[in-house]
């Protein structure tokens, strides 16, 4: 029979690999728990049509990318594909709006999915963390998300990514934009789903990676000939404060992220180390996504940071994460009896807040110290019968190698006193 194995596309996270994740996520959301961002979570999947409005019809996320089934009541849905949309309808339908002053600040962690070619860098399965401001225009926010994700990957130990930032107007001067942009494209000689796309959202040709439509965009209408004064003194005011605050980033005027709700400002967080897969995270302003998705106009930005993208920057980089031994104290026990007074010992260390683990089975010794080895822990706690006999355990430090006899009364105040 054969063995199952994780669906393409996927990849099972193990230890020891694993804590780089934790670790991760933990960098990422330690500024936004700091900063009034109050944790939220939503279901894996939603209502296809949340995405189909609020992601666009036009961008490959919804036409081609995402897993869509259709439940026993008839019910059609969709695996989240990102996590904007999820979050700004579960503070709509929990009116966390209306619940006190805006903007409601949320951050989020979880996994989203999409059918795309699998790649190092790019998974049908991917993590992010996210943090969105909903219902206040501000560009203090706008600037208070780029700078907290410039502060969690410097607190990483990342050095050598960029921001690149653009505007992408708004609901006045985007239109204006959107048809001299059009007029551009129907001269050029595109594919016919080239095309398509340009008349639902031109902008998203910008974005072609292609070399063959690259080529023909040279000389297209730039969209900061056409922003609005309301939309330039808003842009300028967002690069004010980051600059203001030491953070370095780049103006990209084709930066239009994969996504149709950004309006104004939008930013990418970018890895040269990376090859082809360069974006690490990014995120924009979506003024217009609540009234698209049902609700009442609620201005917002956001962002999201990728979990899977950022570990293998800092491998580029080169960079170790100084993730501590998840055990501190490891017990081995060479008899029956020591075996219950041990794991007795084991459960009051781990009482009093210090990471203790067990050998377990009947292993001879030479087995149990290896396992005591791979545990990283600090101590090692060994008895057999005459250790007890005499009231002591050997408690050796694996760092030193120096090891010494400790009543057992006293191992838990001998440990934690050790490890401070």
């Amino acid at each position: 029979m054969a063995t199952f194995q994780a669906p393409k596309g996927t990849y099972d996270l193990i230890p020891p690999y694993s804590a780089k994740y934790l670790a991760v996520r933990e960098a990422i959301s330690g500024p936004l728990r700091k900063s009034g961002y109050g944790y939220i979570e939503t279901p894996g999947f939603e209502d296809v049509d949340l995405f189909a409005r609020g992601v666009g019809e036009s961008t490959d996320i919804v036409t081609k990318e995402m897993y869509t089934l259709t439940t026993k009541g008839g019910a059609n849905l969709a695996l989240r594909p990102e996590g904007t949309a999820s979050v700004l309808r579960a503070a709509l339908e929990a009116n966390l709006h209306k619940a006190g002053g805006l903007p409601v600040k949320l951050w989020y962690s979880g996994s989203y999915y999409r059918y795309e070619r699998p790649q190092k860098g790019r998974y049908r399965h991917f993590s992010q963390v996210g943090a969105e401001a909903i219902g206040s225009e501000d560009p203090a926010l706008d600037a208070e998300l780029i700078i907290l994700a410039d502060q969690a990957y410097r607190s990483l130990g990342l050095r050598n990514f960029r921001i690149l930032l653009n505007s992408l107007g708004d609901a006045e001067c985007r239109p204006v934009y959107r048809e001299a942009l059009q007029g551009f494209l129907r001269g050029l000689d595109l594919d016919e789903e080239t095309l398509r796309r340009a008349e639902i959202n031109p902008l998203r040709v910008l974005d072609d990676k292609r070399e063959s439509v690259q080529k023909q965009l040279v000389g297209a209408p730039m969209l900061r000939d056409y922003l609005c004064e309301a939309c330039k003194a808003y842009h300028s005011e967002v690069r004010e404060l980051i600059t203001a605050a030491g953070v370095v980033f780049e103006d990209d005027e084709k930066l239009v992220r994969g996504l149709d709700y950004y309006t104004r400002t939008t930013f990418e967080f970018v890895h040269d180390g990376l090859g082809s897969q360069s974006a690490v995270g990014g995120g924009g302003r979506y003024d217009g996504l609540s009234e698209m998705i049902g609700g009442p106009a609620l201005p917002s930005v956001g962002w999201a940071l990728g979990v899977d993208r950022t570990v293998l920057a800092l491998e580029a980089e080169g960079v170790e994460l100084d993730i501590p031994p998840a055990t501190s104290v490891f017990a081995i026990a060479l008899s029956d009896e020591a075996r219950k007074v041990l794991f007795g010992a084991v459960t009051e260390l781990r009482k009093t807040g210090v990471a203790a683990d067990f050998s377990y089975g009947s292993k001879g010794l030479k087995s149990h110290m290896k396992n005591a080895n791979r545990s990283g822990a600090r101590f090692t706690v060994v008895a057999g019968e005459r250790d007890l006999a005499e009231g002591v355990v050997q408690l050796k430090d694996m760092e030193s190698g120096e090891q010494d006899a400790v009543a057992l009364a006293d191992l838990v105040a001998t440990v934690r006193a050790r490890l401070a």
